[in-house]
């Protein structure tokens, strides 16, 4: 027999395991929220509170992921990267980029493939860190 916690949980993973399925197509709260069975704004909550950051910046931060893997194997541009992991302008993707990676896309290309190690520990080199300031909105430069 399962908790409501245990049900909770289980709802919100196969939201989370939606936003790792489909992180290129338009996705949105609403959407994420009836997957897990619950009001947007319950569904923000408990989202930040089982994964530690909101429905919006784990999407960018997994979007963020593939473009890394894209601009470090591909020769595909940085706009065709943009758009094909999801970002609708390319200022928002440098932007979240630089702000998620801690260097633009072009910097971070320019850096060349990865040199030949294993496989994991490749990726948790590559993974950018949660604990990067990602901003959800833009926020107004404060006055002087």
């Amino acid at each position: 027999m399962t908790t409501a916690a245990e049900d909770s949980n289980r709802r919100l993973l196969r939201a989370r395991d939606a936003i790792d399925a489909h992180y290129a197509e338009p996705l949105d709260v609403p959407t994420l929220a009836r997957i897990a069975l619950v009001s947007p704004a319950h569904f923000i909550r408990s989202f930040r509170a089982a994964f530690g950051e909101t429905p919006y910046r784990y999407l960018q931060r997994r979007r963020v992921e593939r473009a890394m893997f894209l601009l470090r194997t591909g020769d595909r541009s940085v706009t065709d990267v943009c758009m094909e992991v999801g970002f609708s302008s390319l200022g928002t993707f440098s932007r979240v980029f630089r702000d998620v990676v801690g260097e633009p896309p072009s910097a971070y290309r320019r850096r060349g493939p990865l040199p030949p190690v294993p496989t994991c520990f490749a990726m948790a080199w590559a993974r950018p860190a949660t604990d990067r300031a990602v901003s959800e909105k833009r926020s107004p430069d404060p006055a002087p």
